[in-house]
This record gives structure tokens, C-alpha cells and sequence, in this order.
């Protein structure tokens, strides 16, 4: 099948889709479940192929070994698959509500209702366990997705992506072609090209990536290229919640996009010395002196400086962060507020890890990624993101010309949702 192909019956899916009931949804997400189940020594097996070839490109200076990390699926990845799927079951629909409900006039009511975006176009690197997030969170908010994943993980995608479209193929009234899976580079030139049939790419890779697919498309792009956090450790700082907050944020997942690259001391912090060792007996390496400050190091390596309090902090952040996710460690609660009403990322936390910019963690069920846009979507996307809305007019025959007349006037009362 041609792309043109998977796009219109990408489009025709989805149109379906945005009419399904909640019941037939969360059958499909529970079909997905229990095959996944079913079959994970299916899913291990193909990873294992992957693995053993992505092994060669590191041993060549091909992949990275962030990269290498992010491919390997194990039993605690694989769990968490299936209950990221089961959470989305006890979600509530996404669709069909009401967002707004107001009388223009007697007879004349406005609602602005939930409605899925539509044709989603996922571009991803690595991670074999996003097709699984993804897929799911497509079917609970009504969207029909293509999707490409890296070479890296074919074989654990075509596996991952089997296992699914079978269990789907099961579930009445569910519509075919609802999830579609390409695989070459040629694929994702044509992908950028079906602004007629595609409503949102969203890419979750590199920097190189990111910028390649918002270069070359006219389609709306949903996502970020860096993930450049910082924590700021004030002045006031408790040095144990300091230590933990910060090898947790750079060890727990060294190579994941909410892992902190830069650490910024105030000058004034009184467990600095004690703070850097505690970081290095984690296994951290510590520059004071980076090339650059706007670099992800995805890796135990974390830069840091000293600065003169927490305004140099947030200027430093908003010129070399990626507006991803930062955090400060205070007791001050003045400085706390000032710090996170003035920095400019998508996620800004009081003494707490930045590693928890995650859909799962913050109860959206999973996530297609974690984005720093300004409109329509930000942080970490789960069901919402996913959404839009429209708005529908209940009249009684009523036309614009005796409004314009003066011969009716207007109401805007508020309705009771």
C-alpha cells in the first residue's frame, strides 16, 4: 500500500472514530492489554534481534548509548506498558464534553464540546515502548495515528505494532486502518507532505530531528527539541532534600529528556562542597567550565555555576534552558514563587525532582511526549493534548439580520454545564 493510501484511510478511520462510544473504547484498550500480556516473550524476542544489532552500531560510534538505553525493553518497561493502558480505561472519555454552554439569546444556545484532533502523525527515535503509549492514547481520545519509529527498534515495533492491530481486529465496531504503521525515510518525506490528511506530527527524538520535520512541513508540530533542566539550589536549601532531589533528577534515567543537565548554586549555599561530593559518589561528573551551557548531556555529567541569587538563576534559565522543565530547592517561599512565575518552561517545580515532567506521573494515564509549545498543548501530553474542541449552535430559526437591526439584542448568559 502507498502512502497516499495509509493517509486517506488514516482520514476515513478517524472520522469513525470521533462517533465511538466510551464502551467500544475501553474494550479495545482492555483487547490491547490482554494481548500484550499474551504475548510478551513474542515482544522480548524481537527486542533481543534489535539489541543485538543496535550493540554493533555502539561498539561503531553509530548509536549512542542514551540511545542504545532507551531501546532495551525488560519486564518493569513491559508491566508498565500494559498498566499505562489499563490507567487509560479508568480515565474519563475526553470526548464529547462540555466545555463551555451559553445563551446567546431565548432559543439560541452555544456549547464549545471536545472533539478529536483527528489524522496524528508520530515520528519517535528509540523507544519501542512509545508505540504502545501512543496507540493507546489514540484510541481513547478518538484519533487515528500513523506512525514511524526508528530503525533501531524495527523489528520490536513491527512485533509491538502486530500484537495490537490483531487485538483490535477483535473488538466490534472498532474501524480498521485506525492505527498504521511506515518505516522508511521516504515514508516521513510523504508524511510531512499530507497537510490534506494529517492534523498534527508529533516527533519525539533529537534536536536534529525535531528541527528537520519543523523545517519541512506545513503541518502543525506538536513537541521539543532539547531537554536542558535545571534545579537551582537557593540559598535556604536543606542539604538533604538538595542531595536528593539532584541525583535523583540526574541518575534515576540519566538519559531521559526531564533529567537535569545544569545545576545552579546560589553563592551563599552553606553545603556546596558537601553537596558536590554527594553528587560525585553517585557517579555524576561535574563541570564548571562547559563548552556551552545549552547542551544535553544525556549522560552522569551535570554542569553547574555558582550564581548571586535567584534572579541570575531565572535569566540564566530562560536564556539556555529549552523551557522543558526546572525546579528550586528553597525554603524561601517568596524566592519559589519569584522563580517559578518567572522562568518560562513548560514545567517549573518547588523541591521536587524534574523527573516528574511525565504523563503517567501526573495522571494523564501515558504520554505522546512532553511538549514546550505555546498554543494548544504543553508539558507532558496525555488525553487533553490530544483534543480539541468545536463549537455547536442550537437554534430555533433565528437569523442574524434582526440582531444587526436592532430588533433583538443579545443575552451571553452562562449556562449550567
Amino acid at each position: 500500500m502507498d502512502f497516499l493510501q495509509t493517509a486517506q484511510n488514516a482520514k476515513e478511520a478517524s472520522l469513525q472514530l470521533a462517533n465511538l462510544s466510551t464502551e467500544i473504547k475501553n474494550s479495545a484498550l482492555e483487547a490491547v492489554a490482554k494481548s500484550l500480556e499474551a504475548n510478551k516473550q513474542k515482544i522480548f524476542d524481537a527486542n533481543a534481534q534489535d539489541l543485538l544489532e543496535a550493540q554493533k552500531m555502539v561498539d561503531s560510534d553509530e548509536l549512542s548509548q542514551a540511545v542504545f538505553n532507551r531501546l532495551k525493553l525488560d519486564e518493569n518497561k513491559m508491566d508498565a506498558m500494559i498498566s499505562g493502558v489499563r490507567d487509560l480505561i479508568k480515565l474519563e472519555d475526553p470526548i464529547n464534553k462540555c466545555l463551555l454552554a451559553r445563551e446567546l439569546d431565548e432559543g439560541l444556545n452555544l456549547y464549545k464540546i471536545s472533539c478529536p484532533i483527528g489524522v496524528l502523525g508520530i515520528i519517535f527515535e528509540a523507544r519501542p515502548d512509545v508505540i504502545t503509549q501512543v496507540y493507546a492514547l489514540a484510541i481513547k481520545s478518538s484519533n487515528s495515528v500513523i506512525l514511524k519509529g526508528g530503525k533501531e527498534a524495527i523489528n520490536t515495533n513491527k512485533a509491538i505494532f502486530e500484537i495490537i492491530a490483531d487485538a483490535l481486529s477483535s473488538v466490534d465496531g472498532f474501524p480498521e486502518n485506525a492505527i498504521s504503521q511506515v518505516f522508511s525515510r521516504e515514508d516521513v518525506a510523504k508524511m510531512l507532505e499530507m497537510n490534506d490528511y494529517i492534523d498534527l506530527i508529533i516527533p519525539r527524538g533529537g534536536n536534529s530531528l525535531v528541527k528537520f520535520i519543523k523545517d519541512n512541513t506545513k503541518i502543525p508540530v506538536l513537541g521539543h527539541a532539547d531537554g536542558i533542566c535545571h534545579i537551582f539550589a537557593d540559598e535556604s536549601a536543606a542539604f538533604k532534600m538538595a542531595q536528593d532531589i539532584i541525583v535523583d533528577a540526574k541518575t534515576q534515567y540519566p538519559s531521559a529528556c526531564n533529567a537535569v543537565e545544569t545545576l545552579l548554586i546560589h553563592k551563599d549555599f552553606k553545603y556546596t562542597d558537601e553537596l558536590f561530593q554527594a553528587v560525585k559518589c553517585a557517579g555524576v561528573k561535574l563541570i564548571d567550565t562547559p563548552e556551552r551551557w545549552d547542551f544535553e548531556y544525556s549522560d552522569k555529567i551535570l554542569a553547574y555555576k555558582i550564581v548571586e541569587n535567584v534572579d541570575e538563576a531565572i535569566n540564566h534559565i530562560n536564556r539556555y534552558g529549552s523551557g522543558h522543565t526546572d525546579s528550586i530547592i528553597t525554603e524561601n517561599f517568596d524566592n519559589a514563587e519569584k522563580f517559578m512565575n518567572g522562568v518560562d518552561s513548560a514545567g517549573v517545580y518547588h523541591n521536587a525532582s524534574t523527573r516528574f515532567s511525565d504523563g503517567y506521573r501526573y495522571g494523564f494515564g501515558a504520554e505522546v511526549g512532553i511538549s514546550t509549545n505555546k498554543t494548544h498543548a504543553r508539558g507532558p501530553v496525555g488525553l487533553e493534548g490530544l483534543t480539541i474542541y468545536k463549537y455547536k449552535l442550537y437554534g430555533s430559526g433565528q437569523i442574524v439580520k434582526d440582531y444587526a437591526e436592532g430588533k433583538k439584542k443579545f443575552v451571553h448568559k452562562d449556562l449550567c454545564k
